[in-house]
């Protein structure tokens, strides 16, 4: 990818090449999001860490590469939004810094408008590529993490129990697969290159790891160790697409 041959002229010659900048536009697991409790007795919010999500790993890694180089990092997840919500801000918090790359992941809250509704994700989803490639900056998708599979025996409030019990039926009815099958489809439209993190998932429950219990709310936020796999699937993404 054009961005790797950036870093790279970046850290040939530090002075005479500008700085490298990459945004990345998504929900709530872009924002940093991790636990949820309860702020009364029907309200609850989550564990905002932003720093240990994997945008943050993206950089410490690539910094860990390229040491010369100094990155900036645009954080353009937003909890509980969706794609329809990602075209009304893309230009006030993504395009407006100019970036060289653009990281998108989106679905884990677009699934739940059910199946009838793929044809508005990927409506959706045309319009952010479009908008993007056409400032000029280069674009990788990413596919989220599964959301739970089963209900936690960790899990003890009802309200929680059941936000996880809807979420639960969209992953084991491949809902969320089917949005993301869509999404990927349309990047082959414009030739954007997918991080597939989705199928890292299926692979470890294929192996019988227990994906429920990798999330820090046991619904859909990825645990603070479980962003290690998107920051390293995206380099890895960065470095082997041509």
């Amino acid at each position: 990818m054009k961005i790797i041959e950036k870093i790279c002229r970046k850290q040939e010659n530090n002075n005479g090449n500008p700085a490298v900048t990459i945004a990345f536009m998504g929900d709530s697991v872009t924002q940093g999001c991790f636990e949820l409790y309860k702020t009364g007795e029907t309200s609850f919010t989550t564990v905002f860490d932003s720093e240990n999500g994997y945008i943050y790993k993206v950089k410490k890694i690539l910094s860990y590469l390229y040491p010369q180089v100094a990155f900036n990092i645009i954080n353009a997840g937003l909890n509980g939004t969706t794609t329809n919500v990602g075209i009304t801000r893309i230009e006030r918090d993504v395009l407006r810094y100019s970036p060289d790359l653009v990281v998108v992941c989106f679905g884990l809250n677009d699934c739940h408008w059910g199946v009838d509704k793929i044809c508005d994700f990927e409506k959706n989803l045309d319009i952010i590529f479009k908008t993007i490639l056409d400032s000029g900056a280069e674009v990788i998708y990413m596919t989220p993490n599964m959301m739970n599979t089963e209900i936690s025996c960790h899990m003890t409030d009802p309200q929680f129990i059941s936000m996880a019990e809807t979420v639960m039926k969209a992953q084991n009815e491949g809902v969320l697969e089917q949005f993301e099958e869509a999404a990927k489809k349309l990047c082959k439209k414009y030739d954007i290159p997918v991080c597939d993190c989705y199928a890292k998932w299926k692979l470890l429950e294929k192996n019988g790891v227990d994906t429920t219990s990798l999330l820090a709310n046991y619904i859909n936020h990825p645990s603070r160790e479980m962003h290690w796999l998107f920051a390293a699937e995206l380099v890895d993404t960065m470095m082997n697409k041509e």
